[in-house]
């Protein structure tokens, strides 16, 4: 099934689009100090080893926004500061060459200062999200004397912001409408789309650690994607190891066929009829791939790793390449032919060699 996107406004960040008919872009956010401009360059320049395509970063104070520019320039993927709080924050990001900016006009102030905001933006040519969160939302009494959900006056908070940016005079804009909790993001996903036709910045916000919070933004995320709501997506995971954000953002592309390129891993989950230790042997090749080839370097291949003879050879021969294992001994399949028996100590060193081939 062929998934219609949603039309939406087409917007430039640095030297890739947004919106429109561009692909769903795939981003992240630093966990470093942005003051350490070291520190926060290895972060992102590893970030783009595994294809995240946009990259922002915290701007807390004055030092962290005059450290943009040395990261820009150090980078290849556009940067975006996320601004909070100080109007001066966002106006020496721009100063230093940020591709994009990040703001909740709610907790910027007066009019005025988003206004500085704005016309800083528009001189430079570059846009703006406008960032809702269920989180910083005042709506308690509002929410009782009109019976709204949440989610509907996330929409109606971000509407009024965008009234007031547009009678600036500027619609490069981007949405996000985030909660915790999927149910509350799906419907204000929902409600705007049918509302605005500005792209989208998909994502669950504080959606836990790596195993819960892919889940969430996969059961989310992937609701929305397939009703064609979506325009570029954070998978956001309390990890030390941020590449887990990207690997996770661009599988649940990949599930949905919306992004149709990288390498797909199909694999069993192992049962007692499993005579090799495949779970080693896909760690090893998922690890040995993360390392080689970035998703956006490779067109789509699709690689099975199965562990016996049930499901293995039907499997194995619907991939590009597969391995379907008995005792000790796999059979190896190239497009949907057997090749030969490959030795369980050989299957990893095999599978990569092969693919390397399709490179």
């Amino acid at each position: 099934m062929k998934i219609a996107r949603r039309k939406t406004k087409k917007i430039k960040i640095g030297d890739l689009y947004l919106g429109g008919d561009a692909p769903i872009r795939v981003q992240s956010m630093t966990k470093t100090d942005t003051r350490d401009v070291k520190r926060t360059i290895k972060q992102i320049k590893e970030l783009e080893e595994v294809g995240c395509e946009i990259i922002r970063c915290a701007v807390p104070d004055r030092e962290a926004a005059e450290s943009l520019g040395k990261i820009k320039k150090a980078i290849k993927i556009p940067l975006v500061a996320d601004i909070h709080f100080d109007y001066r924050l966002a106006l020496e990001a721009i100063n230093q060459g940020v591709d994009k900016i990040r703001i909740n006009p709610g907790n910027i102030g007066s009019r005025e200062k988003v206004e500085k905001i704005v016309l800083a933006t528009k001189e430079k040519n570059i846009p703006i999200r406008i960032g809702v969160n269920a989180g910083s939302l005042k709506t308690g009494n509002r929410q009782q004397a009109i019976g709204t959900s949440k989610a509907e006056v996330m929409v109606d908070s971000a509407m009024e912001y965008v009234r007031m940016i547009e009678n600036m005079g500027f619609e490069d804009i981007v949405i996000s409408l985030k909660a915790a909790d999927v149910p509350t993001t799906v419907e204000a996903y929902r409600l705007f789309a049918q509302r605005s036709n500005y792209p989208l910045h998909l994502g669950i916000t504080e959606a836990g650690t790596v195993i819960s919070g892919a889940i969430k933004s996969a059961v989310g995320m992937g609701l929305l994607l397939a009703q064609g709501i979506g325009d570029t997506i954070r998978v956001s995971l309390t990890t030390d190891d941020l590449r887990e954000e990207v690997k996770a953002g661009y599988e649940i592309l990949r599930s949905l066929d919306l992004r149709n390129y990288g390498i797909e891993i199909i694999s069993c989950p192992t049962c007692a009829r499993c005579e090799i230790d495949l779970v080693k042997i896909v760690n090893q090749l998922e690890k040995k791939l993360s390392t080689l080839y970035s998703p956006l370097s490779t067109p789509r291949l699709k690689v099975a790793v199965m562990g016996c003879i049930v499901n293995g050879p039907g499997e194995a021969k619907d991939a590009d390449i597969g391995i379907a294992g008995g005792k000790g001994v796999g059979l190896l399949f190239k497009q949907g032919k057997p090749i030969r028996k490959i030795p369980e100590k050989d299957w990893l060193k095999t599978l990569l060699k092969e693919i390397d081939k399709f490179f």
